[in-house]
């Protein structure tokens, strides 16, 4: 689903790769990761994570769009299979400087609401998740609706791109209040990183690769 979505942005949006150095390739705890990211012109920096350990059973594929020059949320999809089970979480971050709705992409999640939800218990940044957001887990059978829920959930988001840019210094203290929450106060995937590569190559990567809020 990976290249589909990265075939999405660029039908909309001139994508460029930006070189991830280091953090390019990894191994953590079994895990094979590689990471690209990208500008993506007009409307800011996208990243993709993928992961492939324990001889195939278990792979995770993240996509990140930092909107860095057009007012939308933050967005994030994990597609994670697991020992047999399935797991997509598609999440918004407020990140906006004017708040509005998204009715379009509530309208997408409504549409799947037949798939499990999961439960992603509780964090610090449930407070800046937006509604619109989704946990769903299922099994074979389920991927399917799963890979449908996936790409219509990024193609609403990206149609609710609005036309006028935004300011990009405003746009990038507000991503950057989020990533900075994330090294902070952890999350699932952020202490894996801070354990492995330790605070400074995880800021690194954080910072400059996976949302570009910094150098």
């Amino acid at each position: 689903m990976t290249e589909k979505a990265l075939a999405l942005l660029s039908d909309r949006f001139s994508l460029e790769e930006v070189p991830a150095g280091e953090f390019a390739a990894l191994k953590i705890r079994g895990m094979r990761f590689t990471v690209r990211a990208y500008e993506a012109k007009g409307l800011g920096h996208v990243s993709v994570l993928q992961a492939k350990g324990f001889f195939g059973w278990m792979h995770m594929d993240t996509l990140i769009v930092d909107p860095l020059e057009k007012d939308l949320p933050l967005f994030s999809c994990d597609r994670v299979h697991a020992f047999g089970r399935e797991l997509l979480l598609g999440e918004l971050y407020d990140t906006l400087l004017t708040p509005r709705p998204f009715d379009s992409i509530a309208a997408v999640r409504a549409a799947f609401s037949d798939l499990k939800d999961s439960d992603r218990g509780t964090h610090w940044y449930d407070s800046i998740r937006l509604p619109e957001s989704f946990a769903k887990t299922g099994k074979k059978a389920d991927v399917p609706r799963l890979e449908q829920l996936e790409e219509r959930f990024l193609a609403a988001y990206l149609a609710a791109t609005p036309e006028e840019p935004c300011d990009p210094a405003a746009k990038k203290a507000k991503a950057a209040v989020y990533v900075d929450g994330l090294l902070e106060n952890g999350g699932p995937s952020t202490d894996v990183f801070l354990k492995a590569l330790g605070r400074e190559k995880t800021e690194a990567l954080f910072r400059r690769v996976l949302f570009g809020t910094g150098i």
